[in-house]
């Protein structure tokens, strides 16, 4: 797989890593969970190029660092870009999804340092390449928060960190404190919001932007043509975008997807990928799945460049009915 950095200063990476939230955590959650499968797709990912892998302390919940733990055991660790998260406490010992009630954030300092060491026990290693910040606080002040992300770096358990669903200020506030190397949020053919303001200034400052949920949930690939098709205990159940009349609508922008991938004879999850790559130069998405298939299709992207007509189409496709959440 072709590479770039993490921003101007950041490490190697494959233009398209691997996002390990799914493998324990909100899609699907009645479904047997097969962590040997999930280990193999991690390992798989990495043979690919894949490099950067991403998860998080809450998902699971605490269950998913453990789970990447385990698949980069053996000698693994040092062929992966190892990102987490910090900054979201459970209030629901059930789980729920990080952007449900059942999750508030916490940026205290006190809350970052004892979490770093706990993920790194997690995770099974002495350090991690990412570390990042879920999502701010709005009770503390963002350098508070950030003071604590960068003793993390001086103190070696983290190469690197970023943020996370954040806005221009936030970035600008943060890096007055310590250089951001990444940002965090979602991006894809059905949510752009970050093209107005936040990714240009990632762009013009060197720093990385990793889009969550380039397929859109996984509707972007065609997978979903009604509500029912969603499993029962799955959390896009109660996003806006996927209630059933909002999805109908949305399957205009599935169709503009599938004519574009019956053009350049690539699959619709490669064109949506391969949109996101288009948007710059440190832009690497981190779509997520469980599956070999998925994931072999996914990497394949990496070597799609759609034409200018096509990017075209793409470009002037609709709005999405619904909001995110």
């Amino acid at each position: 797989m072709r590479t770039t950095t993490l921003g101007s200063k950041g490490p190697e990476v494959g233009v398209i890593g691997l996002g390990c939230m799914g493998m324990t955590h909100a899609y699907d959650m009645n479904a047997p969970r097969d962590d040997d499968t999930s280990i193999a797709v991690i390992r798989q990912a990495l043979d690919l190029g894949m490099t950067l892998i991403d998860t998080a302390d809450v998902y699971g919940p605490y269950t998913n660092e453990e789970l990447v733990g385990r698949a980069l055991a053996g000698g693994h660790r040092e062929r992966a870009v190892l990102a987490t998260k910090v900054g979201l406490q459970l209030t629901d010992p059930t789980g729920g999804t990080p952007t449900s009630p059942g999750a508030v954030p916490n940026g205290r300092p006190e809350h970052v340092r004892r979490s770093i060491d706990e993920s790194l026990r997690r995770l099974g290693t002495d350090y991690v390449d990412l570390y990042q910040l879920h999502r701010v606080d709005p009770q503390v002040p963002i350098e508070e928060t950030w003071g604590a992300m960068a003793e993390t770096v001086r103190q070696g358990k983290a190469r690197h960190i970023g943020l996370s669903e954040v806005t221009v200020e936030q970035i600008e506030r943060a890096q007055a404190v310590h250089p951001v190397t990444s940002v965090q949020s979602e991006l894809s053919l059905w949510t752009r919001d970050p093209l107005a303001e936040v990714l240009p200034y990632c762009e013009e400052h060197g720093i990385a932007f990793l889009p969550f949920s380039p397929l859109g949930r996984g509707f972007l690939t065609g997978r979903f043509s009604s509500f029912d098709d969603l499993p029962e205990d799955d959390f896009r159940r109660r996003l806006p975008r996927f209630q059933q009349d909002a999805l109908r609508a949305n399957l205009a922008i599935v169709g503009r997807v599938r004519q574009v991938a019956e053009r350049a004879g690539i699959t619709p999850a490669q064109v949506a990928l391969a949109w996101v790559l288009a948007q710059g130069r440190y832009v690497v998405p981190i779509p997520g799945t469980k599956t070999p298939r998925y994931l072999a299709d996914n990497a394949g992207a990496a070597d799609v460049e759609l034409s200018p007509a096509d990017l075209a189409d793409l470009d002037a496709m609709p709005a999405p009915e619904g909001g995110r959440y």
